[in-house]
C-alpha cells in the first residue's frame, strides 16, 4: 500500500524513473488490451465513435430538426458517447479554457499543493491524485483538479486557482455555456423518448439543482504506458458528461466487446450519456464503459464536466413511459447517492474476488 500522503504522479513522472511503481501496474487480464494509443488512434477499420453535428438541432425546419435528433438518438442508443460539433461554444472560449487549465498545471507542484483536497475529511474539491482503494491498491496515472462550477451560487471560489488570473472568468463563462448546451441535449433526448421536451431536464434537477462538476485530468508522460492506465474502466454516474481535451488521444470505449480509441476531432466536445440518463430511459440510452490510456511522448489533459442530479432529493428510476410489460424496469429506485454507493460496493466486491 502507498502512504496516505499522495505522491503526485507528476513528481514521479519528472523524477526520471524508467519503471513505474507496482501500484500503477494493471492486473494481467487488463494488460493484454493496452496498446500504443497513437497507433490505436490511426486505425481506420472497425467501429468509430459517431460525430453529431448539432447545427440543425433547433432548425426552423421541422424535418431538418428531426433528422438531427434521429442521429443523436441513434448515437445515444448504440454508443452512449459522441463527438459534438457545431455545439455553439466558440473555439476561442474553448481555447481559453484549455490555456487556463494548462497554466495552472504548469505551476510548480508546491504552488498547486496550496489547493490540495483532503479526501479523508470529505473535502473533495481541489488538487488531488487518486488514493489507493484498499480492496485493490491500484493507482491511476493522473493528477487532477476538481471543483463545482455551476450553479454559480453553489460554487466555492476560495478554492479556485488564482493563477492564471483569468481562470475564474473563463471557467465560469464556459460553465454557463455548457449548462445551456446540456439543456439543449436534454430537450432533444426527451423528445427522442417520446416525452415532453422539458421532462429529462426536470427529472435531473432543473436549473436550480443540476450540478456541473469540472475535473481537469492531467496525465503526465509515462515511462511504461503499456502497463498503466490514466483512468481505469468505468461508466460515468452523471446525467451527461462533456469533455474537452488537448488533442492528445487517450479515451477508449468498450464497444461490442472491444476497446475502441476515440479519434481527436478538432473543435469538438465529447459527450457521454451517464448512468443517470441510462436509468431514466430504462437502458434505451447507453452509459458506455470507458477508460484512459497514457503515453511516453505527450502530456494529455482533459476537462470533464459532469452534469449530476442532486444527491438525495430525487429518486432515480426508469420513467413510467419507458416501461411496459415487454419492457420491465431494468433498475431499482435509488437516490443518486445510493447509486454511487451501490457502484462502490459492487466494485469493492469485485476487487476482493479478484485479489
Amino acid at each position: 500500500m502507498v502512504t496516505s500522503v499522495a505522491a503526485r504522479v507528476e513528481s514521479l513522472a519528472s523524477s526520471g524513473i524508467q519503471s513505474i511503481p507496482k501500484e500503477y501496474i494493471r492486473p494481467q487480464e487488463e494488460l493484454t488490451s493496452i496498446g500504443n494509443v497513437f497507433e490505436e488512434e490511426k486505425k481506420e477499420e472497425g467501429p468509430q465513435v459517431p460525430t453529431i453535428d448539432l447545427k440543425e438541432i433547433e432548425s426552423e425546419d421541422l424535418e431538418v430538426r428531426q433528422r438531427c435528433r434521429l442521429e443523436l438518438k441513434k448515437a445515444a442508443m448504440e454508443w452512449g458517447v459522441m463527438h459534438l460539433v457545431n455545439h455553439g461554444i466558440s473555439d476561442q472560449l474553448m481555447d481559453r479554457v484549455r490555456t487556463a487549465g494548462q497554466k495552472f498545471f504548469q505551476l510548480p507542484i508546491d504552488e498547486k499543493e496550496k489547493y490540495a483536497n483532503d479526501q479523508g475529511s470529505g473535502k473533495i474539491q481541489g488538487y488531488g491524485s487518486k488514493l489507493a482503494n484498499n480492496a485493490s491498491g491500484q493507482l491511476e496515472w493522473e493528477d487532477y483538479f476538481f471543483h463545482l462550477v455551476y450553479p454559480e451560487d453553489k460554487r466555492d471560489l476560495s478554492i479556485w486557482p488564482k493563477t492564471p488570473t483569468d481562470y475564474t472568468e473563463v471557467t465560469s463563462e464556459y460553465a454557463r455555456q455548457l449548462r445551456g448546451l446540456a439543456s439543449k441535449i436534454l430537450s432533444a433526448l426527451s423528445l427522442c423518448l417520446g416525452l415532453e421536451e422539458g421532462r429529462l431536464e426536470k427529472e435531473v434537477g432543473g436549473l436550480e439543482e443540476l450540478l456541473l462538476q469540472m475535473k481537469i485530468n492531467y496525465y503526465p508522460k509515462c515511462p511504461q504506458p503499456e502497463l498503466a492506465l490514466g483512468v481505469e474502466a468505468h461508466t460515468d454516474v452523471s446525467a451527461l458528461t462533456f469533455i474537452l481535451h488537448n488533442m492528445v488521444p487517450g479515451l477508449q470505449l468498450f464497444y461490442q466487446g472491444k476497446w475502441v480509441t476515440a479519434k481527436c476531432v478538432p473543435n469538438s466536445i465529447i459527450m457521454h450519456i451517464g448512468d443517470t440518463i441510462e436509468i431514466l430511459s430504462n437502458g434505451k440510452f447507453k452509459s458506455i464503459l470507458h477508460r484512459g490510456l497514457v503515453n511516453k511522448e505527450k502530456v494529455r489533459i482533459s476537462w470533464a464536466v459532469f452534469c449530476e442530479p442532486p444527491k438525495d432529493k430525487i429518486i432515480l428510476k426508469p420513467l413510467p413511459e419507458t416501461v411496459s410489460e415487454t419492457d420491465p424496469p431494468l433498475f431499482p429506485p435509488r437516490t443518486f447517492a445510493q447509486h454511487i454507493e451501490h457502484k462502490l460496493f459492487r466494485k469493492t466486491q469485485e476487487n476482493a474476488l479478484s485479489n
